[in-house]
């Protein structure tokens, strides 16, 4: 008999069937599908691409702003051949999912700060403004808190305020977003996290990869089963703001070691895009998908200072 992995939090139905002799039963886990309505995705239409980022860890030590430059002028058309600029003139949303700043731990002991450390710690957050700015001015933006942001601990992490991005925040096109994120665009529903969920049910279960982790969350109709033993979450005594009760045609989940991709079908058709973001700092790669057909590939840009 083979070993069916669950994880705790879950909600099984578990079913006796007769045996002939009376004696002996097996107990049976019967899977939920995916409720998600049918995707007809229109082949003939324009391109359109929504980027994904995650892990920009502006302040941090070892960071390349040079990196993300490269990133803000190519995906607002400044940077690559014509082509790539063709590309970047079709691009309807950027979602950032999490762990934007990366403030210096020895600013948080607790301790009060003079006027140099209130500046060490807000600078990550003007410089990350400014590039922002950049975005905004030109393509629809959406920003996740993450772990290392300056939000609240627990799941859902509220939106980051708005007065920490006094450039980027003066456009229409700029959201701070909560962290679970849904959002639809062209009737397609994304669904997305900054990476809290499948870190922690990595470290309380087995799997060949993350995205089979984010494969079982759908199956199972919840972002964070591990929440509230392990996962930090707020208390919602009438309702489980995790539960998926529409499945999403496109799920990603930010701040993982690399990039990966599958998608996935259910029985009636149903198909679902599954993104795993890298950490940009770490990697330099950004993910793109094209909505008209739900194919993403990497976008990524390597450079090195040396000094």
């Amino acid at each position: 008999m083979g070993l069916l992995c669950l994880s705790m939090g879950l909600q099984c139905s578990f079913g006796h069937p007769p045996s002939l002799n009376g004696l002996e039963s097996h107990a049976l886990v019967f899977n939920v599908s995916l409720q998600a309505r049918p995707l007809l995705l229109d082949l003939t239409g324009e391109d359109k691409y929504v980027v994904f980022i995650s892990g920009l860890s502006v302040g941090r030590s070892s960071s390349n702003p040079l990196q993300f430059q490269l990133f803000v002028d190519h995906i607002t058309g400044y940077l690559g051949n014509e082509k790539e600029k063709n590309v970047a003139a079709q691009i309807v949303q950027v979602v950032i999912a999490g762990n934007s700043v990366e403030v210096p731990r020895v600013l948080l002991n607790g301790q009060i700060l003079g006027s140099k450390g209130q500046s060490r710690l807000f600078e990550p957050i003007k410089e990350l403004d400014i590039l922002l700015t950049q975005i905004a001015a030109s393509i629809p933006l959406d920003i996740m808190p993450g772990s290392s942001d300056p939000a609240n601990f627990a799941l859902p992490q509220q939106p980051l305020h708005r007065c920490l991005f006094p450039g980027s925040s003066a456009y229409n096109t700029f959201r701070s977003c909560t962290n679970p994120h849904c959002f639809e665009l062209d009737n397609i529903r994304f669904l997305g996290t900054s990476g809290q969920n499948i870190d922690d049910l990595g470290k309380y279960s087995e799997a060949n990869n993350n995205i089979e982790f984010m494969e079982r969350t759908l199956w199972w109709r919840h972002l964070a089963p591990t929440a509230p033993d392990t996962l930090g979450v707020l208390p919602f005594p009438d309702s489980d703001p995790f539960y998926v009760e529409t499945c999403p045609h496109v799920y990603f989940v930010g701040n993982q070691d690399k990039y990966e991709s599958r998608l996935i079908k259910g029985s009636e058709g149903q198909m679902v895009r599954l993104i795993c973001i890298p950490r940009f700092a770490e990697t330099g790669v950004a993910v793109v998908l094209n909505i008209r057909n739900l194919e993403c590939h990497m976008l990524s840009f390597a450079s090195q200072i040396h000094l």
